[in-house]
């Protein structure tokens, strides 16, 4: 597979950008949370790659449905519905703020009113998004750039999952912590952390192994592959490849999985040795 299908994603090139659509996938994400019923683990407010962005996928309207799209190739968020309504806006330069007026505004028009916090989640100073005038770029190149890595991500990442026969996750993009990422679980419950949160409690209710990729932002300043276990097995830090003891995290960089001969082997290869040093018995696991 071309390294040319892997787009270059430095982080100091598209950061404010990075952040904008962050907020702007938030916003469509607590949609999604607000009108889904809950599955475990979070798996109703996820969105998922298209081929033409991201999308919310159908969500229940009454006795209809709706979904919000994020098209990086035409540069729009659209609404469509079962009903045949269809209303978009550009992806342009503007503050987070102005974005969620006009998409409250929006649904509003053909009847659908969601009601969920406007505090945007998984941050440390977050900034309601009617109140957010601070994060306003929008470069598309690099919107679509970044686009074209979760493309080549989930592919890979949906070649990982199909080799697990237990229960497993979908390859879905959370956007709290603005991360594409698959997730198995073994079947044993996991023991609760007194110092998680609703979010930590419900995500590592079970004994997991994640893997996903990650574009960078905030202390990590490069796109990362990443893969762990909750709760970490004993002697997973020694057996792992690419564990980083200060992250407590198996962590391998974008740029040397872009730079690979063979990136998709190299990406395979981190995903599979890293689930192998879990160590879960043949009576849980599955290749």
């Amino acid at each position: 597979m071309s390294s040319d299908l892997w787009p270059p994603l430095p982080l100091e090139e598209w950061e404010d950008t990075r952040d904008t659509l962050h907020m702007w996938t938030q916003i469509v994400g607590k949609i999604r949370m607000a009108e889904t019923p809950k599955l475990n683990h979070w798996w109703n407010v996820t969105l998922y790659v298209t081929p033409r962005g991201l999308t919310t996928s159908a969500m229940p309207w009454g006795a209809e449905s709706f979904a919000i799209n994020f098209d990086f190739i035409n540069h729009q968020l659209v609404i469509t519905t079962s009903v045949g309504a269809v209303r978009s806006m550009p992806l342009l330069a503007r503050p987070v703020a102005e974005l969620y007026q006009e998409l409250m505004a929006l649904l509003a028009a053909i009847g659908i009113r969601p009601k969920f916090s406007t505090l945007p989640s998984e941050l440390d100073h977050p900034i309601r998004f009617e109140q957010d005038t601070t994060h306003a770029a929008y470069d598309a190149a690099a919107a679509h750039r970044f686009w074209r890595a979760l493309v080549q991500v989930n592919r890979v990442l949906e070649q990982f999952r199909a080799r697990f026969r237990g229960k497993c996750s979908p390859v879905h993009f959370f956007w709290g912590s603005f991360d594409l990422a698959v997730t198995r679980f073994s079947g044993r419950p996991a023991p609760s952390h007194p110092e998680w949160g609703p979010i930590e409690r419900e995500a590592y209710s079970d004994e997991c192994s994640s893997a996903g990729f990650w574009p960078g932002g905030g202390k990590m300043r490069e796109a990362m592959f990443f893969s762990y276990a909750a709760p970490e097995p004993p002697g997973f830090a020694e057996r792992a490849p690419f564990y980083d003891r200060e992250a407590s995290l198996c962590l391998l960089p974008y740029a040397a999985v872009r730079a690979a001969a063979d990136p998709d082997a190299m990406l395979s290869d981190f995903f599979q040795s890293t689930y192998d040093a879990v160590g879960w018995s043949a009576g849980v696991l599955a290749r």
